[in-house]
């Protein structure tokens, strides 16, 4: 199913009429990518592989350097592609005034205050001026459409695969770093563009933290391990926590295990259209604050995949937007006890009118035996 950026594109060129607005400056790369296909990745904010110019009236086009031409005419040859030579600000000068372009809205959460500025200066020369606004693609980014959710199962599909090759393998000894580079490395041999964030592989103690980083420590028989894990396939983001032991799991161990699962499956009863992140989260963390564990479950129940691992909307104490039909979410809920460990169980689900839609199918690893 092929995705219809035109579509998108249309969209949000309406909006632009709604808002009296003549042009839209698109820098972000996943907005970028999300209204036009284009797939260069930028080298961090300050060195763009190109912008999307989106004209209320007119043609949209791509506007980039020698090094991304070709990649963008071949990613997006529905739109004129546009190099510039002497830097953006100079090329933005010569086309703005041609195109009868006097007010440019740009990404106010996605541009720097130093390039804000100069660009402002050197725009207002010409006529134009600059309208900073926020969340305006994003918004459109929460609901996944079909072509969306087919990409977004085959990224979670696949981030199953590499765990469940992996996970067999994993034997006492292992350091958390030799796990982490493992998987790392068959996300890309099975055809990801890589993780979607660093992998997480946390032992022993080191699983209280919730963002873990992999270091020396092995893994030992009957001690707590917590695997967070996600890849990129065809630019769509996949995201996964499995905590479990290497043996037999004791008491206490299989006793926060069963809480946890109890949690996620309260968040995810909750999980449905009209209903706010707030209610969700709530729904999880009452579980665990009613068994004793309410202050080792210190960060939100989930938060937004697609394009980005984490993006709206969020599941939190926050969240007061009601959740709409085709939002893709995660439900983690966790416990964390310092010098012990940590359980935290992840899925990611679709919200459905009256329900969700768990995403995958290996989820047995959820439930202890006898839980």
């Amino acid at each position: 199913m092929a995705i219809d950026y035109q579509k998108r594109l249309a969209a949000l060129t309406g909006e632009l009429e709604a808002l009296g607005l003549d042009a839209f400056l698109c820098g972000n790369p996943f907005n970028r990518r999300y209204l036009t296909g284009f797939t260069a990745r930028d080298h961090g904010i300050e060195e763009s592989s190109g912008l999307l110019l989106a004209p209320r009236q007119g043609a949209a086009m791509l506007l980039t350097d020698f090094r991304y031409r070709l990649q963008a005419e071949n990613d997006a040859p529905w739109l004129a592609v546009k190099e510039y030579e002497r830097g953006l600000t100079p090329l933005l000068q010569e086309l703005l005034p041609a195109l009868a372009i006097k007010s440019l809205a740009i990404e106010a959460d996605y541009t720097l205050v130093s390039q804000y500025q100069a660009m402002s200066r050197s725009l207002e020369e010409k006529g134009v001026r600059l309208h900073p606004l926020e969340g305006l693609v994003e918004k459109y980014r929460q609901c996944k459409d079909e072509a969306e959710l087919a990409l977004i199962r085959r990224s979670v599909a696949l981030n199953e695969r590499v765990f469940q090759e992996i996970f067999a393998g994993i034997a006492p000894g292992q350091s958390e770093r030799e796990i982490a580079l493992a998987l790392e490395t068959r996300m890309r041999q099975l055809g990801a563009e890589g993780p979607s964030f660093p992998t997480i592989v946390a032992a022993g103690a080191s699983a209280a933290l919730p963002h873990a980083v992999p270091g020396l420590e092995a893994v030992a028989e009957g001690s707590p391990i917590t695997i967070d894990m996600g890849l990129i396939l065809d630019g769509y983001c996949s995201d996964m926590t499995r905590s479990f032991v290497l043996g037999q799991a004791d008491g206490r161990y299989a006793e926060i295990h069963r809480l946890v699962r109890r949690a996620q499956l309260a968040g995810l009863a909750a999980l449905k259209a009209d209903v706010s992140g707030k209610e969700v989260d709530a729904a999880a963390r009452r579980v665990i604050a009613e068994a004793g564990y309410g202050e080792y479950f210190g960060h939100s129940l989930g938060h937004g995949v697609g394009l980005q691992v984490h993006e709206a909307p969020r599941l939190s104490s926050r969240s007061e937007a009601p959740l709409q039909d085709g939002m893709v979410v995660t439900v983690e809920p966790g416990i964390y006890l310092p010098g012990w460990g940590g359980v935290r169980l992840e899925v990611m689900a679709v919200v459905r009118e009256g329900g969700c839609e768990v995403l995958g199918t290996d989820t047995t690893w959820l439930d202890l035996e006898d839980a």
